[in-house]
């Protein structure tokens, strides 16, 4: 079977954030052969390419008239064993959550609500409210760009960190499938417990726009647009007493910040817009930034450039984003 090719239709329909022209090209990948076939037929190309999943992730630019893009669409759970689950890379994350805690399968439940397909999980090593990807995963399938070769990429090769993984420097090439061990065999009454955690987490994302609403305009966004800086522990001590901080190490000489907490004393207040612009900061949380209601890539950039600007006069601190600029 071949891949779908669409025409015409702005990349902003398949973004959570509602930014992005239309691109040279758009191709839907339904199956890994698809996938495969797609990825190596524009690449032979030498023309621009993206590989885009869910599109809670990305910011794409207004004018991407030469980027050919492939849409992750492949589906599939697949029982290896105790636990042992292949996915195939376009299968929605949280429909896969959702999957493994009706299963009473373990280690993935507080990653309940975050957007995005299977396939970009591993990327920059998702997490929240104390777990991540890299406690679970196994391995994955992968065709590398540089080589055209299809390569088995275990854990260590990732080189997976907080928020980041080798697959975020240069090793560029498409993600098929991803597997992971999750819990099994566990006591009872476990699963009844990783229903109630899903319930929560859903609901703490939920106050926080973080779980897309078509109805709320807090929600069309990227999730958290910046990444919580790292530093030294003497610069954290160089900041105010009251500034959130948590250890990265036994010894306490790396420091996670708290991205909202600086953006906010940095005096960026949630709700703003800068003049006439229809991007702004979430009414219900700092760290987001949305589109209003017709923004355009350009006014997202600006505003993500004020942020920055501001937490650096106020801080010195240079924040990082999250989502990746595409074809900017």
């Amino acid at each position: 079977m071949t891949a779908i090719r669409a025409n015409n239709i702005a990349l902003g329909e398949l973004t959570t954030i509602g930014v992005g022209g239309v691109p040279a090209e758009l191709i839907v990948a339904k199956t890994r052969d698809e996938l495969i076939e797609s990825a190596r037929e524009v690449w032979a190309t030498g023309e621009d390419w993206f590989l885009l999943g869910g599109g809670s992730n990305v910011v794409i630019a207004d004018s991407p008239s030469e980027l050919h893009v492939i849409k992750v669409e492949n589906k599939g759970i697949e029982r290896l064993g105790q636990g042992h689950l292949r996915v195939q890379a376009g299968e929605n994350w949280d429909d896969f959550v959702a999957h493994c805690v009706e299963h009473g399968l373990g280690g993935v439940e507080s990653l309940s609500g975050i957007p995005g397909t299977v396939g970009a999980a591993p990327v920059q090593n998702i997490g929240a409210y104390g777990q991540e990807i890299a406690e679970v995963f196994v391995r994955l399938e992968f065709l590398d760009y540089a080589s055209g070769d299809l390569q088995i990429l275990e854990k260590a090769d990732l080189e997976f960190g907080y928020r980041d993984s080798i697959l975020k420097h240069g090793k560029l090439g498409v993600i098929t499938w991803v597997e992971f061990q999750l819990l099994a065999d566990l006591p009872a009454g476990s699963t009844e417990l990783m229903k109630r955690r899903r319930i929560e987490v859903l609901e703490q994302r939920a106050s926080k726009g973080m779980v897309l609403n078509e109805n709320d305009r807090d929600t069309h966004s990227c999730g958290s647009f910046f990444t919580n800086p790292i530093v030294s522990a003497s610069f954290a001590r160089s900041l105010p007493q009251d500034a959130p901080a948590w250890p990265m190490d036994e010894d306490a000489e790396r420091v996670k910040l708290s991205a909202a907490w600086l953006i906010e004393q940095s005096g960026v207040r949630k709700g703003l817009q800068l003049g006439s612009s229809n991007a702004g900061i979430s009414t219900k949380h700092a760290l987001a930034i949305t589109n209003r209601g017709g923004a355009t890539a350009k006014e997202i950039a600006e505003l993500a450039r004020f942020v920055q600007e501001r937490v650096a006069a106020t801080f010195g601190i240079n924040l990082i984003p999250e989502p990746s600029f595409i074809a900017f």
